[in-house]
């Protein structure tokens, strides 16, 4: 087996953008006095890597789907331009690692944000030409697992040499509806339900370790 085609998740796997994507959940749920108190980075971690109107319904119990639809355009306008300007915390290694995996493997990004921030992560870290395609639930409204079926499909990848690289249950669970070998960032913000799942990174930079131990 040879991974040619690497497909990655966002937070948690990439970056951490808590302590920027807050300010704006801060900002913009006060204006509507949705909350009474600002929320901190770590209250975040429990919903990186849901939707965006699942985490809303979850922070505010009977919003309505008409306020869901209004907070969030406000959140996902206001979170582009904020992540251009200011960014997240790479984690380590990062650069180096893409830059290194991307001069043999074709990269990809699935994640379930919005549209937008993909593209805010590339943009700052001048990221764009490392990439091949990204896809997200903001473009297409669709689960994760079809969105990484559309990368699938329109780059004519084969399952026998691609992988799905995240930090979470539902990384996991999208990888394996589409047969795909699945890596565990254990840095991350998720966990596992099989707490013996084997293919796991400590770190990002073990990624080219384990990538190279597979295609030997």
């Amino acid at each position: 087996m040879k991974y040619k085609n690497l497909i990655f998740d966002l937070d948690g796997t990439l970056w951490d953008p808590r302590a920027t994507i807050i300010k704006v959940w801060n900002e913009v749920l006060m204006k509507h006095e949705l909350i009474r108190k600002e929320m901190k980075p770590e209250d975040m971690n429990q919903y990186l890597g849901l939707l965006a109107d699942d985490i809303l319904k979850d922070i505010i119990p009977g919003i309505s789907d008409h306020k869901i639809k209004e907070v969030l355009s406000e959140v996902v306008q206001r979170e582009s331009k904020v992540l251009r300007l200011h960014g997240g915390i790479l984690y380590d290694e990062v650069s180096e690692t893409l830059k290194v995996l991307a001069k043999n493997h074709k990269l990809f990004i699935v994640s379930n944000c919005q549209d937008g921030y993909i593209e805010a992560f590339l943009d700052y870290y001048q990221f764009n030409d490392l990439f091949t395609d990204i896809e997200c639930y903001g473009r297409t409204k669709k689960p994760k697992s079809e969105n990484i079926r559309l990368i699938l499909e329109r780059n004519h990848l084969s399952i026998e040499n691609s992988v799905y690289i995240g930090d979470t249950q539902t990384d996991y669970d999208s990888a394996k509806a589409n047969g795909l070998p699945f890596v565990f960032c254990k840095y991350g913000f998720g966990k596992l339900s099989d707490s013996l799942y084997e293919s796991s990174i400590f770190t990002f930079s073990d990624l080219r370790t384990y990538i190279s131990n597979v295609t030997k």
